[in-house]
């Protein structure tokens, strides 16, 4: 089972959702960062469970400890290992599905490929639970960043048929990326989060449960970063943010709406500012060719609908190879887009980092 990312920065994920705990192992790091704990226990405390009456009601501390690869409070240059105890478990939630897969689940796939050995418990190694390594190593990531001038931030762009505002995308505030950067449950406009909220606990009351869109952008990046084809800047972030389970769509820009342009509504036109060379529109989202134009990185992740609901679903029984029916117990987000969001956003940060490390941008030790 790979769960390794990155080309510079190399990120190992491991452990299970009910194991006795989840971690990351990080090799790439420069020596002498300082280490921020606060921002990035911050962090952690926006994606972790139990926090919001429309999330699970799985109580876990999410508290980081790293064991190696740091010394007075900065990094060494070695391989940087943290791990997240879980606290809070309950297995037995998970007894009637062991041959019965839950509907959207990785259950059947993964008792395909790994011989019905793999742990269900929780989703095992496949579940939302391992994204806590996701968030601590993003969130040292973009603690680093900040030393660069970058600033990565984003916000629940949709729930349902509710819909915030979206970013302008030439012209990202900083200081609007930092705000949303430190709330739970981040949006634009203010005023759409109750409508947002009312669908979430409408879902909730039936059993059921809603998707939506994450829309991040990331501001600084120095014009020239990635390469053309397979190191792509789009290439390295849509590979990272996929590695979040829910997540089933990514556009940046202008995205899928460049479909309806002509090339003159849609081509970014060149223009000079302050001695720069800026785009007077960002349709293509800060990057063509694989590599950055000096524009902000806006793109969008689309986040399917929790798998696990409480409504009586069809499946099949693989030890009789019968139809049966399943109503999945447990503790589950009924939306998990708002605590997906500082996931996707440290998805973008890992990707980031490891280009600005290949490019020479960070050097490496």
């Amino acid at each position: 089972m790979s769960s390794n990312f990155g080309k510079c920065l190399e990120i190992s994920i491991f452990g299970e959702s009910h194991g006795p705990l989840v971690g990351v192992c990080i090799d790439g790091l420069p020596a002498g960062c300082d280490i921020d704990m606060e921002y990035i226990n911050k962090q952690m405390s926006r994606r972790a469970p139990g926090n919001d009456p429309g999330a699970t009601q799985r109580k876990e501390p999410d508290i980081p400890v790293i064991k190696t690869g740091s010394y007075r409070g900065k990094t060494t240059g070695a391989p940087l290992m943290a791990v997240i105890e879980n606290t809070n478990t309950r297995s037995a939630d998970y007894e009637n599905i062991e041959l019965v897969p839950r509907p959207s689940h990785s259950d059947y796939p993964a008792y395909v490929k790994y011989g019905g050995h793999n742990d269900i418990r929780g989703g095992g190694h496949f579940s939302g639970r391992l994204t806590a390594c996701m968030v601590f190593a993003g969130a040292l990531c973009r603690s680093i960043l900040k030393d660069y001038d970058i600033t990565i931030g984003g916000h629940v762009y949709s729930i349902g048929n509710a819909y915030d505002d979206k970013f302008d995308m030439c012209e990202v505030d900083k200081d609007l990326l930092n705000r949303l950067s430190s709330e739970y449950f981040a949006v634009i406009n203010e005023n759409i989060k109750v409508d947002m909220q009312d669908i979430i606990m409408l879902a909730k009351k039936d059993c059921n449960s809603v998707g939506g869109i994450i829309e991040v952008a990331v501001c600084g990046m120095p014009a020239g970063v990635g390469f053309p084809m397979f190191r792509g800047v789009e290439n390295v972030i849509s590979q990272a943010v996929f590695a979040v389970p829910a997540v089933k769509g990514i556009e940046f820009g202008a995205g899928f709406d460049f479909s309806c342009m002509t090339g003159v509504s849609g081509n970014d036109q060149y223009k000079m500012s302050c001695n720069t060379v800026k785009t007077m529109t960002n349709n293509n989202g800060g990057i063509l060719g694989g590599i950055t134009t000096g524009m902000p990185i806006v793109f969008r992740a689309a986040v399917k609908p929790t798998s696990s609901i409480a409504t009586e679903q069809r499946s099949v029984n693989l030890a009789t190879m019968q139809n049966t029916k399943l109503v999945v117990k447990g503790r589950h987000d009924p939306c998990i887009v708002p605590r997906a969001l500082p996931v996707i956003e440290s998805a973008a940060a890992i990707a980031v980092f490891d280009l600005l490390l290949e490019n020479g941008t960070i050097k490496r030790c």
